[in-house]
Order: C-alpha cells, then sequence, then structure tokens
C-alpha cells in the first residue's frame, strides 16, 4: 500500500533501531543496499536516500511516505503533510539546531552585525540566503558538501551548519551568533496519498507505533505488592508523575503497577522496598501508546 523512504546516513541507525523497537524491523541484505522490506501489510516498498533528498521525492509523489528533518524541508521548501514529529536525532532525543557561527573572538553579537561580502559555507544555501537577505546582509554563499566547521577562517569568515551538542564547534573554535532553525525528525507524507483515506489511515498507524516506541524510551514498569497499612508510605515513594494502578487482592494486600523512568531506579527500588513493597518486578516497556 505505502512505498516509504528512510534517511541514509547520520540518522540511518537511530531509524533502524526506533523501527525495530516499533515492531517495524527493516529487511535488508547489508548496510550498503539501498533497497530493504518491512513485514506490513501497509508497507510495499522501502528504499534508503539521502535525507536531503527526500523532501523533494515525497512532494513529487514518488514516495508516499518519509522520514527526513524540518531542516531539510525547509531548505527545499517541499509542499509535504507532517504526519507526526519524532523526537530523535542521531544521538539523542533533542533537536537539532541549524547555526550561523563565528570564530570565537569575532566582535560581532549578531548577523546584522557581520559586514556584506561577508563568506557564509554552509549545506544550506537557500536556508541561508533567506536568512540574510531578512537581516539586510550581502553575504556570499560558499556551498558546503561536507567538513564545514574547517574552513573556519581560511575560505571562509562564519558558517551556518547543523549542530546537535555544539562540542564540534566548540573544538574548532566557533561560537553561536543566532539559531536560524530548530528542527526536530518528521515522518511527512505526499499530499495526494494522504488524502487517500485509506492510505491515510496507514500513514497514522505507523505514526502510532512510531511515537509509542518514542515514548517507552527510558521507561520501565514496576510491579510490587504491598500491604494496606503501607500503602501510602509506598506511594509516596513514586515519583510525582506517576500515577500507578492499584488492585485489591484476596488476603487484603495491594498490587501495584506504574510506569516509572529508568534513570533512577536503581534508588528507587530500594526505597519501596524500605517503605514496605515485596515481590518487585522491574519490567522492561516496548511501546507507550496514549
Amino acid at each position: 500500500m505505502l512505498s516509504l523512504v528512510l534517511p541514509k546516513g547520520s540518522l540511518e541507525k537511530a531509524t533502524l533501531e526506533l523501527f525495530d523497537a516499533a515492531d517495524l524491523a527493516v529487511r535488508r541484505g547489508s548496510d550498503r543496499d539501498y533497497r530493504a522490506g518491512i513485514d506490513d501489510p501497509r508497507i510495499d516498498r522501502v528504499m534508503f536516500l539521502r535525507p536531503q533528498e527526500i523532501p523533494r521525492y515525497v512532494e513529487e509523489g514518488l514516495f508516499d511516505l518519509g522520514i527526513t528533518g524540518r531542516d531539510w524541508i525547509t531548505e527545499t521548501a517541499a509542499e509535504v503533510n507532517s504526519v507526526c514529529e519524532l523526537q530523535y536525532s542521531k544521538a539523542t532525543s533533542n533537536p537539532v539546531r541549524i547555526i550561523l557561527a563565528v570564530p570565537a573572538d569575532h566582535p560581532a553579537q549578531n548577523a546584522a552585525e557581520l559586514p556584506d561580502g561577508v563568506r557564509v559555507s554552509t549545506e544550506y544555501p537557500e536556508l541561508t540566503r533567506r536568512f540574510f537577505a531578512d537581516a539586510g546582509v550581502k553575504a556570499v554563499i560558499v556551498p558546503s558538501y561536507g567538513a564545514t566547521e574547517a574552513k573556519v577562517p581560511d575560505i571562509v569568515d562564519a558558517i551556518v551548519d547543523v549542530t546537535e551538542t555544539g562540542s564540534s564547534l566548540r573544538a574548532h573554535g566557533l561560537r553561536i551568533l543566532e539559531t536560524l532553525l530548530t528542527s526536530r525528525t518528521e515522518l511527512v507524507a505526499n499530499p495526494a496519498a494522504y488524502a487517500v483515506a485509506e492510505k491515510r489511515a496507514a500513514m497514522e498507524d505507523i505514526a502510532l507505533l512510531l511515537q509509542g516506541a518514542i515514548r517507552a524510551r527510558g521507561t520501565v514498569y514496576l510491579m510490587l505488592n504491598v500491604s494496606s497499612a503501607q500503602l501510602d508510605a509506598v506511594i509516596a515513594q513514586l515519583p510525582s508523575m506517576s500515577s500507578p494502578t492499584v488492585t485489591s487482592l484476596a488476603n487484603g494486600d495491594h498490587a501495584l503497577g506504574t510506569v516509572v523512568p529508568k534513570l533512577g531506579v536503581n534508588t528507587l527500588i530500594p526505597a519501596l522496598k524500605a517503605a514496605g513493597a515485596r515481590d518487585i518486578l522491574e519490567l522492561p516497556i516496548a511501546k507507550i501508546v496514549e
């Protein structure tokens, strides 16, 4: 039913891990293959391409559905439907930023203070042109095809580049002057395909599974038993955002189940035990569907 295009490159590994967690495991002969498959009746065809290309190909109807970044949607000005945001990137769950960076000792404090003729290297030429036009600065845009940070100051005066943690910029002696765009990964659809009820329902099913897998990350499910007399003390130990399910047992005690962050469970379990909990089980969570 659906043709799907997935990102090749830096986002590839994280995307494969997400699809595997969503029970949409991608099958291919090797990591060099551009064609793949998914054992799901809603997905007929899968291909890997560079995320820069994906918005255009989805817009043109070569694929019904694709995963790319808001940065490339903006750069290409592609007309696609955003099915949902997917809160993951190549290293973290945080969004990436498209930033303007200059040498750390540069006197400018914003883009408008850069002189006309400033040379800017970037993999986002259209986004950068629009940004400097809005800032009223006549910049010389120098397209980059990798290692953008290394081109300052020998080749260019500044860069517009993507950053997730900022560590690479700092390592190259650069500082961020402005943020042009905050970008998350998105599941996007061809508008014509999205207008077809059957295809749209399938797209929303895929989005549901992917988002459920993302929500489950960093969480575990705790099950435990506790007496009535100690129930309040045990519940008081749980994180404030937890809303436990409490079930009465035949002997008058209670069974309690709740989702908690994995981070900190090493101190939470002993605290629950000290408060009166017993028979504590910690279980992994594959998906959380709200």
